[in-house]
């Protein structure tokens, strides 16, 4: 073995090894970083390094069977010994060695103190977490039903990633708006004031899946990282895992407690709770029915799923809104199964805000919608849901400038979503700053053109600022029709056309209970406070959720001198001013 070892040093065969390793970790370290900016595919990376490892045995097998030569390359077994310049051949590999050794240093320390510096955001320099935006994933099975399953990965891949408190993440409503959309990946950047982009795709095939997952530097618009799993459905949390822990890497993340673990269940439970979501999602009586038929199945299947039980609580609070259930017997489904979750995991800030706005909407006891609240925020200072909860109490109880600077770090998290922009105009024309209301309504409608009551409120805010023709332009551009019937009933009402205004109200009348707050809005801005008070009357005892606007409703000021508006707001278990 000495021997052995002897004529490999003295044929020069190990200073080959080595100046060859430290050139190949130069080459594939450069080849990585341009190839990216270059936007040359993701395979000429992987190209390189497959033929980088496959040159070192061959350039071993040359530096042992080859020797160079005054006279050029010779077989080593035809050079005479007491010829051979082994010696000043080595001497020369050395110095080949220390150079490229060098270059390699300086590359290493380029790559961590100033390329990493010069691509991350500008929000780092300013201390500010790395921003990231996960695009809904890719559908690419053949069964398109599939979809669920593929936005029901990216969205626990979005909540996964936005527990890492030095990670700022782009909320679903903004970053799902752009789903089936042609736009380029630096303008979706843009758009949400995002570093990086995660995005991927989904192909399902029975128990076997295909996750591809890449994330962008908009900054370059290029991959710094990419990868694809094909593994069982058995193993779809290990690779959301993986996915959230190779983000981290990506992105050079300093984290001060280890990345999140996901709520595991079984893979029969996990595909129904994410086909609830996706039944969720449409919100609309029927497909609330089908979806707590779905997370129920989840549960009979595993009864410790926390994340379905949230779920479930949530199914049954938002379908009391939608007509599913009564309120009297949807609310308190929702209060059990968001209890059910706090005994599984009672740190969990979701299932504290999902009581608090049970307490807010139908007990009518803010004290502990508050508590509540003040838990979920504690919990999860950075959660959109519960920042909205915090917004909308501050609000509800007066304190506009609370409402102005919770809604604008919600902005920050959620930039294109409208109902963000429209609750952002309320607080901003209840504290009489009208103009900047008016804008943020305007840019709700035109983030969302076909939404509902955004027409309604900024026609509203049009009528306050004495602007009657447009506001009536405004109402009959509304499409929910109870909005666009009580609006239309206000602005004839302003203009002195009491008949128009009465046809309008009746209308109104005829659609039903659901519009209980809406008609006792519009018979107090007529003065007809008997009316007014027997629809909140009937408001209260639906559970209207309009009404957590009534202390600060600018159209029910002729009833607030009326002392059945202080037995009103006792009702509501609010504080009379």
């Amino acid at each position: 073995m000495a021997s052995v070892w002897g004529e490999l040093k003295r044929r020069n065969v190990v200073r080959v090894a080595v100046a060859y390793a430290i050139a190949a970790w130069l080459l594939i370290e450069i080849t990585a970083t341009t190839f990216p900016i270059l936007k040359l595919p993701d395979w000429s990376v992987t190209l390189v390094t497959v033929l980088v490892l496959i040159g070192f045995p061959l350039a071993l097998i040359l530096a042992w069977a080859f020797e160079l030569t005054p006279e050029g390359i010779k077989k080593e077994k035809d050079v005479d010994r007491s010829e051979s310049i082994t010696h000043i051949t080595g001497r020369k590999l050395d110095f080949i060695i220390i150079g490229v050794l060098a270059v390699a240093l300086v590359t290493f320390a380029l790559d961590k103190f100033v390329w990493n510096a010069d691509v991350a955001p500008a929000a780092i320099a300013n201390g500010e977490p790395r921003s990231i935006a996960v695009l809904p994933f890719i559908n690419m099975s053949s069964d398109e039903e599939q979809g669920h399953f593929s936005d029901g990965l990216a969205e626990e891949l979005l909540n996964l990633l936005a527990r890492i408190p030095e990670l700022r993440v782009t909320s679903r409503t903004s970053a799902f708006s752009f789903k089936g959309k042609d736009v380029k990946i630096a303008d979706i950047g843009r758009e949400l004031d995002v570093g990086h982009i995660l995005e991927g795709s989904v192909r399902r095939s029975g128990n076997t899946v295909r996750i591809t997952a890449q994330l962008i530097d908009v900054s370059i618009d290029a991959h710094i990282w990419s990868q694809t799993w094909d593994r069982t459905f058995d193993d779809i949390f290990v690779i959301q895992e993986e996915i959230a822990e190779a983000v981290v890497d990506a992105l050079k993340l300093r984290l001060l407690d280890e990345v999140p673990r996901i709520d595991t269940t079984s893979p029969e439970a996990y595909a129904l709770y994410l086909q609830s979501g996706s039944m969720m999602a449409q919100r609309n009586a029927a497909n609330m029915l089908q979806a707590e038929t779905l997370v129920k199945k989840a549960l009979e299947i595993d009864s410790t799923y926390v994340s379905a039980w949230l779920r479930l609580a949530r199914i049954y609070r938002v379908g009391s809104i939608y007509g599913s259930w009564h309120p009297d017997e949807a609310h308190p489904q929702s209060r059990a199964a968001a209890m059910e979750a706090l005994r599984l995991d009672a740190n969990n800030a979701t299932a504290h805000a999902t009581l608090s706005r049970i307490a807010k909407d139908y007990d009518y006891d803010m004290e502990t919608a508050r508590r509540e609240q003040e838990i979920a925020s504690t919990l999860a200072p950075r959660d959109t849901a519960v920042l909205r909860l915090a917004a909308h109490l501050a609000q509800m109880t007066g304190d506009f400038g609370e409402a102005i600077r919770l809604y604008k770090e919600i902005e920050i998290l959620d930039p294109v979503n409208p109902s963000i922009k429209n609750s952002l105009a309320a607080s901003y024309m209840l504290a009489g700053r009208l103009d900047e209301a008016r804008s943020a309504y305007v840019e709700a409608i035109e983030l969302a053109p076909l939404g509902t009551e955004f027409n309604f409120n900024l026609g509203r805010l049009m009528l306050v600022s004495g602007d009657h023709d447009d506001a009536l332009l405004q109402m009959n551009k509304e499409r929910r029709e109870g909005f666009r019937l009580a609006g239309r009933a206000l602005v004839f009402q302003a203009m002195g056309d009491t008949k128009r205004a009465t046809m309008e109200l009746d209308k109104l009348i005829a659609l039903g209970d659901r519009w209980t707050y809406e008609i006792a809005m519009v018979h107090a801005y007529r003065g007809e406070l008997d009316e007014a008070f027997m629809w909140l009357d009937r408001a209260i005892d639906r559970r209207d959720q309009s009404l957590s606007t009534i202390a600060v409703n600018m159209f029910l000021d002729n009833l607030r001198d009326d002392p059945r508006f202080e037995v009103v707001l006792e009702r509501l278990g609010r504080k009379v001013p």
